[in-house]
């Protein structure tokens, strides 16, 4: 039987950035697998590459070295052009402040990645429509964001990021803006999506309760990749 591929690989990831005639090392020979339908949380101190590496998995930066290869596509070989139409593609995104546009409605908010696609009007309703019903905001969907709480815009966010059916779901601290209720609702919507949908989701947080939904964890320090100290795993159990 042939071996099954994990949906990412990362091999020898290597970033740095230049401040002045200073070189700042901030990857350092990262390697990596997920699998498809993985839920994996990424942990570790301010300044320690979690944002860097979803960065690069989600094709937002360049590395300076080593690969990423998603669905068996070279992102890293990928120039601007190229990198665009595989993010438009493959990448759903959800930010810690939403990222929504106030001037726009739910709907029209979630709409906005299939504007980019080839779908008709009537089409591009019916994916919109069934990404709110599966974040439980049908009855939302011709609200615009400041009429919304601050965890119905996440999940307004959650559907934007869903509706073209990516094939991996970033995730920015999608929890750090939240209370702790609105958080949870949050968080049992991620792991709807994993363990029923099979979306493969890669989460930075600093926070060990939503880092104990995760499938697995991953914890960086100092552009460095290890499993999670014993300190952390004290805090998640």
């Amino acid at each position: 039987m042939k071996e099954k591929m994990p949906l990412v690989e990362i091999k020898g990831l290597c970033k740095s950035y230049r401040r002045g005639n200073q070189v700042i090392p901030v990857l350092e020979g990262i390697t990596l697998n997920i699998e498809e339908g993985e839920f994996l949380a990424l942990m570790g101190p301010s300044g320690s590459g979690k944002s860097t590496l979803l960065n690069l998995i989600a094709g937002l930066d360049h590395a300076d070295g080593g690969t990423i290869l998603v669905a068996g596509e070279d992102v890293t070989s990928l120039n601007e052009a190229e990198l665009a139409a595989w993010r438009a593609g493959n990448v759903g995104f959800i930010f810690q402040f939403y990222n929504l546009i106030p001037v726009l409605t739910a709907f029209e908010n979630v709409e906005l990645p299939l504007l980019l696609t080839n779908l008709s009007r009537r089409e591009r309703r019916r994916h919109v429509e069934t990404a709110l019903q599966l974040v439980s905001l049908q009855d939302r969907m011709d609200h615009y964001p400041g009429q919304l709480s601050g965890g119905q815009q996440q999940r307004v966010a959650i559907a934007r990021a869903v509706v073209s059916d990516p094939t991996i779901l970033v995730a920015d601290e999608p929890t750090g803006d939240l209370d702790r209720a609105s958080a949870e609702d949050v968080l049992k919507l991620m792991d709807r999506l994993s363990d029923d949908l099979g979306k493969t989701i890669i989460m930075v947080t600093h926070d060990p309760r939503a880092a104990r939904r995760a499938h697995s964890m991953k914890f960086l320090d100092k552009g460095v990749l290890a499993d999670a100290p014993e300190t952390t795993l004290s805090e998640l159990f």
